[in-house]
């Protein structure tokens, strides 16, 4: 069986895994990781929703073959590490808001959330309403009108 080596929440891994496998099945049944959730399995839903190299991704829908030694996977258990805290700006919006009903969706929630912000940040700008259209992750209970709230809250508070 085939090695596959990424660096997964800062830190570099090697699993034996076929390259056709899919990430979110190495991140959850080969490495433990189950922030990123199984959803549809077919990048719809994206309750899987992670990052690599610093964009959105949805794992589910994504070979683990694809990813090369560089590569950084960073899932909602890494998230905190990249500012350096014990949570998140988007998290702390999350909590503040209160926006988990049943709570499955919400890592997705938050790094497709933290992803926007980024990208439009080096577009130059601030988040806006159609900005926020964009967010295609699917949540059941029907928070997204807290949602929202959240990713503007969470944008003012990342640098």
């Amino acid at each position: 069986m085939p090695k596959q080596t990424f660096i997964l929440n800062g830190k570099p891994v090697t699993v034996n895994v076929n390259d056709d496998v899919r990430v979110l099945w190495v991140l959850r049944d080969l490495l433990g990781v189950t922030g990123p959730k199984y959803g549809c399995g077919i990048n719809v839903c994206k309750a899987c929703t992670s990052h690599i190299n610093g964009k959105a991704f949805n794992p589910c829908s994504v070979r683990v073959g694809d990813l090369g030694r560089g590569d950084e996977v960073t899932t909602i258990e890494g998230l905190p590490d990249t500012v350096g805290g014990d949570l998140h700006p988007m998290q702390e919006a999350w909590i503040d808001r209160d926006v988990p009903q049943c709570g499955y969706c919400q890592p997705g929630q938050i790094m497709a959330a933290v992803a926007l912000v980024r990208k439009v940040r080096r577009e130059g700008r601030e988040i806006g309403e159609a900005d926020l259209d964009t967010i295609r992750n699917i949540c059941r209970c029907g928070t997204y009108t807290r949602i929202r709230e959240a990713v503007v809250q969470g944008a003012r508070g990342m640098a």
